[in-house]
Parts: structure tokens; sequence; C-alpha cells
């Protein structure tokens, strides 16, 4: 943050008197332009990228790390920061030892495999990295896509591919991404980096492992969260760290209790995060969670059945699916077979975990839902995401009390880590 953005955030928030000043920065969906604590991370991974200053394409290449370690934050700020460094035509790195100095030579494409799911979407992610020009949603074949990526690494034009999120269920993995490389006839033009938490299958190819942050980094990334997203006084450093001792090496489940606990306080009208309200953040993520992203990643109906699922007055973890699945339906345009259907899916993607119940008749055990999402900060999140594009009955408002949803995760220990 520069001077001139310190002093605009000090003078709006005097203005309005609000808690957050920008909530994005408070999200922990949101990527920062420059990383907090992963400098070895980042030497390594420009060692390895480093033949593409010489005009040569690096070896394949996968960055892991466990939930939260920031694998995802890391390459994308890399990646931007090097196409806008080298800028040339289409943001690629441009070299005079092998082509004209205006001509770009490589490009640095970041593939979220999250939203990433076909064909078509995968040469138009790549596509819209490489062209200059803006790359069509539809009324445009596949063919046509994989002729235009040929024709952008024609000659000595290269590019880096990172397929983000590869080893998820139900995500674009790293074996079909090399197969659409060769169905296009462009594997010679392109390199490619794994992201996520494990190694592809029978990989042989260098690693770059980024362990959980350690302590004191993670204090620094949710303090420089909190400072820029926060009004001037609006927290406390002790509660700061407390916090990320809490999330134990894991940024995500601490900037979700940060977002969570702002949105209460919020609420509240309080001028300042106290412990309980970061309290009420804590007890929203899951001990086991996944990312929110997961959830933020699918389609708006989806979207929409798990909100009002989450936002249900039930213990979703003690009623059979098919009575979520009526009480959803009763709140929404979807019928109850769509909705049952949406929740066993979301299930497989790992956004929701099924528990098995007693019996209480003949037949197999029914089975309850556990989100393993935080509900509040998805449905925070969730909000933004749809009113950017149109009205939605996304029951954001609902079951919003700090203590009632205090009140329905009492297995959890505030202190206890994740």
């Amino acid at each position: 943050m520069n001077l001139r953005d310190r002093i605009d955030r000090r003078h709006n928030a005097h203005g309005d008197r609000q808690l957050a000043v920008d909530r994005d920065l408070l999200a922990p969906t949101v990527h920062r332009s420059e990383p907090v604590g992963r400098g070895p991370a980042l030497e390594q991974l420009l060692d390895a990228l480093e033949p593409v200053f010489d005009g040569d394409l690096p070896p394949p290449l996968a960055v892991i790390g466990p939930h939260g370690a920031g694998t995802s934050a890391l390459v994308v700020a890399l990646f931007d920061a090097l196409n806008d460094r080298f800028g040339g035509a289409g943001g690629a790195v441009g070299t005079t030892t092998r082509a004209r100095p205006s001509e770009p030579t490589a490009w640095f494409v970041h593939v979220d495999g999250r939203r990433v799911d076909s064909e078509f979407s995968f040469y138009r992610s790549v596509l819209d990295v490489l062209s200059p020009e803006p790359v069509p949603e539809s009324g445009i074949g596949t063919d046509d896509l994989q002729a235009r990526v040929q024709d952008r690494l024609a000659g000595n034009r290269q590019a880096v591919v990172a397929i983000d999120h590869h080893d998820e269920p139900e995500t674009l993995d790293y074996g079909r991404v090399r197969d659409l490389l060769k169905v296009a006839d462009v594997t010679d033009s392109i390199a490619t980096v794994a992201v996520g938490r494990h190694k592809p299958d029978d990989w042989g190819g260098a690693t770059v492992s980024l362990p959980a942050y350690r302590s004191h980094e993670l204090v620094d990334i949710v303090t420089d969260r909190a400072s820029s997203g926060l009004v001037a006084g609006g927290f406390d450093h002790e509660s700061i760290r407390t916090l990320a001792e809490w999330a134990d090496g894991n940024a995500h489940d601490a900037l979700a209790a940060l977002f969570v606990a702002t949105t209460v306080a919020e609420r509240e009208d309080a001028d300042r995060i106290t412990e309980r309200h970061l309290e009420y953040g804590r007890m929203d993520v899951h001990e086991n969670g996944v990312h929110v992203d997961r959830a933020l990643a699918l389609s708006e109906t989806r979207q929409q059945a798990l909100a009002h699922l989450v936002s249900l007055d039930l213990d979703v973890t003690t009623t059979p699916i098919g009575d979520l699945a009526n009480a959803v339906a009763e709140r929404s345009s979807l019928t109850t077979g769509t909705v049952k259907r949406f929740l066993y899916e979301l299930a497989e993607r790992g956004v929701l975990e099924r528990i098995e119940l007693e019996a209480d008749g003949t037949g197999r055990n029914p089975s309850a839902l556990d989100p393993l999402i935080p509900p509040a900060a998805f449905r925070e999140l969730a909000a933004v995401s749809f009113d950017a594009n149109g009205p939605t009955e996304l029951p954001v408002n609902h079951d919003t009390d700090a203590d009632a949803r205090l009140e329905a995760r009492p297995d959890r220990e505030p202190d206890s880590g994740s």
C-alpha cells in the first residue's frame, strides 16, 4: 500500500466510520500481489523457471503444499508479475536473442481447475492470456480455439501454463491438460506447472514444496490484511497473534475467521473487532475443512442450494439428507429431487461430508451432511458474487446472528488448531 492509498484509506474511514474499509483485502479468496513470508519458495520457483529468460522452455514443475499454505497465491502473484514486468504484446516475456524486441516469446498462464472443466474452457483460458484481442465466450467452436492457440504459439513463442487445484475432486487434472495440449499440437511450445496439495501421479519432474506457514509468518499475513482492510484501530495486535496461532499455519482458516469476525462486528455496529468476534469467526471454520472457494466455484444454482442448506434452522449433521432436501426446496425454486442430487454431488466434490446416521428401520442407514466450507464466509462472499451478476434469492441474511451460529457448532473448540 503506497502513501496515497494510506491517506485515502484513513480519510474514507473517518468520513463514514465504517469498520471495514476494503473488504476484498480481508477475504480468503483474494491474493495479494506481494506474497508475505514466501521468499525462499519464490526463489525456488524463479530458479525452476529460469530457462524462459533465455528463450527456452523450463522442464515440468510441481508446486505443492498443504491446505492454506499459499501455493495458489504464490503462483498467481509470480505469473502476474512476470507478465507485467516483461510486458510486450499480450503481456509476455520478450528477448532480443531469438525474436524481435517487440515480439513476445513467453506468456505465463494460470488456469483455475475449479472453474475450467471442459476442453473449450481450457483453450479459452489459455487464449485469454495469449491473445491481445478479447476471446469470445460463445459462438466459436473448440476447433477454432485450438487453431488460435496454435497460431499464437507459432515460431519461437512459448507459454508456461500452471494447472491449479489439479488434484481436487471434479477439477481439471494434470493428465487431462497434457492430453489437451497434445490434441492441440502445442506440447513443444508449452511448459506445464502442476499446482496443488500433491504431485501428479507418476511424477518425475522437479518439485517446489511449500510447508505450512510458521506462526510468525501467519501473524504477518493476517496483520497485513487487517491493517489494509480495517479502519485504523479496528483490531488488537494480540488478538491477531492469537488467531494466527489457532490457525496452525493455515492462512485460509485465519483469513476466513477474520472475515467472519469483521462481518459480525459490522452487524453489531462495533468500531473494532474484539476477541468475542474472532471466536465466532473461528467457530465458522471446520476443523477438517476445505477452501471456501471450492463452493464459490460451483454453478449459481448449486451455490444457492448450498447457501439455503447452511442457513437452515436445523442441525444438518443429524438430519437425513432427504429431509434436508425437502427443507431447501421449500425455500427455493428448486425441486426436492434436484436439491437432493445437488447435495450428493457436493459431497462427491468434497464440499460437504456425508455422515452415516443410525437406521430407524429396515434398509440402508440414512446420511446427514456436514459442511466443510466456512458457512458464514461462504454466504457473504457468494452474495457479493451474485450481486455483481444480478439479483438472486440467496438467503444471505438468514440466521446471521452470531450467538445462533456459535450454538450450532457446539463440538468445536475455539482454541484448537486446524
